[in-house]
């Protein structure tokens, strides 16, 4: 492997006067030498895997045999074929050993080299009986071979887990907004035709989501109700949607059923504008299980009326508003072509903490995980190293530069041997905003793994990475900044927040069920995680950041009042004189007024555009309050729900001192729980 160039400069626009704990959390700039040193950090012309270090390779491929005794197994360079039923000598059928000096380099867009065969060789250099198909030569992680090589340290694992350390590329299910618009029934046969003002609902099932109309208003055999239901699916439509009348019974949990149908959502309308889809009504029917446990179905005269289709004009967000990675609608006829290309380069790792035991030793099995759009790569495992090396390069279409992409570093749990096998642990996540990256250029740097967890906030390690953004048409760039953000349905016909996080709860759950099903699986917490699922939960910490955020913004307003104040007080004549006279040239010249405005605004940004951050934004440990959390904000924010703590003194003394600090949360504690 090429040796990596650790050489690592300070960024020169941080502050000197930091402390070192506070430089811990800073982000570093780094000189990697990115394409075996053939391009600078500035370089607008980039060829394939550009972005990483090259790392020189030995490939062989072993495509088959003749005439031997028994299978085979190819170590290295020097091929022995082994009968793996014996052992030592005694198992030993043939060997060639190839010259590292012969061993051709091939450098894409070559085509593969052609393999040959070969005599086998005793140990003494005698020929034996049987032969060799192989091809041997030298690469980078740039030969289309490498995702498919059994690497070298891959002979340390067993089992299912060698699959599960190669990288390989992950695609997200279309997913569609599914709007049911319950309207009303007729003609239903009532369990007890002598009850008074029934209460009847319709209850919806899909998959395991089950949603539920309010009782209608219409006490009678002929219920109107004219509700919607929200269901997030994804293609190939594979489920069906349930629909069931219940009666409920008295003020009791218990509900009978009146009816129901079952509905194919293959034939369902697509819809990408606002316009009501056709309805249908649709006969309900009776399902029943006799005593030997035979279910039967029988019709009814009843009947349910509906309004169901797939709004394509929404986006299905699947990530927070503000980390999201695409902003498109589900619909491809309103997409829109794509501005640039986004390109990641995955370098290394540093200084990592440990995550397993084994045998008194701590090790880690890194791996990263990038998400952008639907697409979703994930790198090859290292295996026991606290400085993995990747260098692996991907690419995404950018549609929007309004996105982010986040880039996270697991440990690989599903190894054999050591102590903590299940879930893979998450180490830290890194989160790149592509407005804050100038285009065409190379951007390599050191990123801290920051984690927040009950003892505080820790480093985990640090990540190298090498990010360039290459836009196509500035102009359409900047056409994109004039648009809204999300498609115009999400404003002329919004979503409540209540039903936004019903709806991404679903999404999460089902791109976590659909990626953990690929091969090798994309385990489900990874991807809770990379989708951030609880975290929009109420904390301490959390409403202090958003405290001090208010307060920066309404100091300009208090400032600015305060001016005023001096002005009016003649605190500084000269000042005051200034703005009186200014006050009457507006006045005698009103023409002049927006011109002084955008003048002055133009200034305030050539001035701010000299000044602007050489090096994109990371994680704030103080403006997210992170840094100076206590203890029990932090066991506040850690704790379940309902509380797992012992002493429920400590609950209570929380929710005291929650009504102090914002009345509006006078009779819960600090997780909304009544006490």
């Amino acid at each position: 492997m090429a040796n990596q160039n650790r050489n690592q400069n300070k960024n020169p626009n941080s502050n000197g006067n930091t402390t070192p704990h506070e430089e811990d959390f800073n982000l570093t700039e780094t000189r990697p030498s990115l394409g075996g040193g053939r391009i600078s950090g500035n370089d607008r012309f980039g060829t394939a895997f550009d972005l990483v270090e090259q790392m020189n390779y030995l490939y062989v491929r072993v495509l088959k045999a003749k005439e031997l005794p028994d299978r085979i197994q190819a170590p290295v360079i020097e091929i022995s074929v082994k009968d793996k039923a014996k052992s030592g000598n005694n198992g030993l059928i043939g060997m060639i050993v190839v010259d590292a000096i012969d061993v051709p380099r091939r450098v894409p867009p070559d085509s593969p080299l052609a393999p040959e065969w070969y005599r086998l060789e005793n140990v003494k250099g005698e020929r034996v009986a049987g032969e060799l198909m192989f091809a041997v030569w030298m690469g980078t992680q740039a030969d289309e071979a490498f995702s498919e090589a059994w690497h070298l340290d891959a002979t340390s694992v067993n089992g299912d887990g060698v699959a599960s350390i190669r990288s390989k590329v992950y695609l997200s299910p279309r997913l569609w907004y599914l709007r049911v618009n319950v309207i009303e029934a007729q003609e239903l046969q009532l369990g007890d035709k002598n009850r008074q003002q029934p209460e009847i609902l319709v209850r919806a099932t899909l998959g395991n989501m089950i949603l539920r109309t309010k009782i209608s208003q219409s006490k009678n055999v002929n219920p109107l109700w004219n509700e919607d239901l929200m269901f997030t699916v994804a293609e190939p439509f594979e489920e069906q949607l349930v629909l069931c009348v219940e009666e409920k019974i008295g003020n009791t949990n218990k509900k009978d059923e009146l009816g129901q149908c079952v509905i194919f959502l293959q034939g369902v309308e697509k819809r990408m504008d606002f316009k009501p889809p056709i309805s249908r009504w649709y006969n309900l029917q009776k399902h029943t299980v006799s005593e030997n446990g035979q279910r039967n179905v029988s019709g009814l005269n009843s009947r349910v009326h509906l309004r169901i289709s797939l709004d394509g004009g929404y986006h299905v967000l699947d990530e927070l508003t503000h980390y999201s990675s695409d902003l498109r609608a589900t619909a491809r006829q309103l997409w829109k072509p794509s501005i640039g290309v986004l390109e990641l380069g995955i370098l290394n790792a540093q200084n990592l903490t440990a995550m397993k035991t084994k045998d008194g030793r701590g090790f880690t099995d890194a791996y990263c995980v990038a998400k952008y759009g639907q697409k979703w790569i994930r790198t090859r495992t290292i295996l026991s190293s606290f400085d993995p090396k990747w260098n692996e390069q991907y690419t995404w279409e950018v549609f929007d530069p309004c996105t982010v992409i986040t880039i996270g570093v697991f440990d690989n749990c599903q190894l054999q041997g050591g102590k903590g096998v299940g879930k893979d642990s998450r180490i830290g996540k890194v989160r790149i905003r592509l407005s804050t990256l100038e285009t065409n250029r190379v951007y390599t740097h050191l990123y801290p793994l920051i984690v927040l967890s009950p003892s505080g906030v820790k480093k985990m390690g640090e990540i190298q990475l090498a990010v360039r953004f290459s836009c196509a048409s500035l102009l359409n760039m900047l056409t994109m900044y004039c648009q809204p953000l999300l498609p115009n349905i999400h404003y002329l016909h919004p979503l409540s927040c209540h039903q936004i996080e019903i709806l991404r709860h679903q999404v999460t759950q089902i791109v976590s069920t659909r990626l953990s099903r690929a091969e090798p699986p994309l385990r489900k917490e990874v991807v809770e995680y990379m989708l951030d699922v609880g975290s929009n939960m109420w904390s301490v910490r959390r409403s202090k950041a958003n405290h001090y955020r208010i307060a920066r913004i309404m100091s300009v307003v208090v400032k600015l009042i305060k001016w005023f104040d001096q002005i009016c007080t003649w605190s500084n004549p000269l000042i005051t004189v200034l703005v009186h006279v200014l006050f009457l040239a507006f006045v005698c010249f009103p023409w002049m007024l927006l011109s002084t405005v955008f003048l002055y605004l133009f200034l305030i940004g050539t001035w701010n555009y000299r000044l602007r951050p050489r090096h994109p934004p990371h994680m704030d440990v103080r403006l997210s309050q992170a840094d100076t959390a206590q203890n029990d904000e932090l066991d506040e924010e850690f704790d379940t729900f309902p509380t797992s703590q012992k002493q429920i003194d400590v609950v209570k003394i929380e929710s005291y001192w929650i009504e102090g600090a914002d009345g509006f949360r006078r009779f819960g504690d600090s997780r909304g729980e009544v006490l």
